[in-house]
This record gives structure tokens, C-alpha cells and sequence, in this order.
């Protein structure tokens, strides 16, 4: 079901692209299972995940870039959007020391 949102949201008809779409969506489960700090994430938490691999699917192709030029168009490269952070931590299982 991730899939088929992820290539909604990114305008990808075909099916030759499923393998990197997939992989993303895997890297983002990672990640968020990380910054969580949760083994399985709660059924709600699919948006993120399609956020997160939205997100790394635009960015290919500048990793360890900050910021991008062409044709006099400028492009900067933020950490996590706020809104995407804020969504993250509601998710977040607290710590107790």
C-alpha cells in the first residue's frame, strides 16, 4: 500500500522504478523506526514513511549537497521538514533513566 501511494504522490505510473520506490520506503522504516525508538511502528505512521521516502526519491542525486544551482534556479537542502520532525516525535516511545 506504501508503494502505491509513494508513486502517487510522485507521478510514477510504470513499474521499473518499483525497486528504488521500495528501498526507500525501507530506508525511511529504518529511519523512523530509529529516531523512535520503536521495533514496529503504529499502522498511522505510513504517511511519514511516505514523506521521508518522497522526500529521498527528490533528493537523489544530490547527496552531500546543502544547497543546488542550475539554469538560475537555486535549490536549497534542509535537514527534516519541521512538520515531517513534529509528526515524528508524537511517534517517539519515551525514555525512562
Amino acid at each position: 500500500m506504501c508503494l502505491d501511494k509513494l508513486k502517487r504522490r510522485l507521478g510514477i505510473d510504470e513499474n521499473a522504478k518499483d525497486g528504488l520506490l521500495n528501498d526507500l520506503l525501507a530506508d525511511a522504516q529504518a529511519f523512523t523506526q530509529d529516531y523512535t525508538g520503536r521495533v514496529t511502528l503504529p499502522q498511522g505512521a505510513e504517511g511519514v514513511l511516505v514523506e521521508l521516502a518522497c522526500i529521498a526519491y527528490n533528493r537523489l542525486g544530490m547527496e552531500g549537497q546543502s544547497s543546488h544551482s542550475e539554469g538560475g534556479v537555486s535549490a536549497s537542502v534542509d535537514g527534516l521538514p519541521g512538520m515531517l520532525k513534529a509528526r515524528l516525535d508524537r511517534l517517539r516511545v519515551a525514555k525512562v533513566g
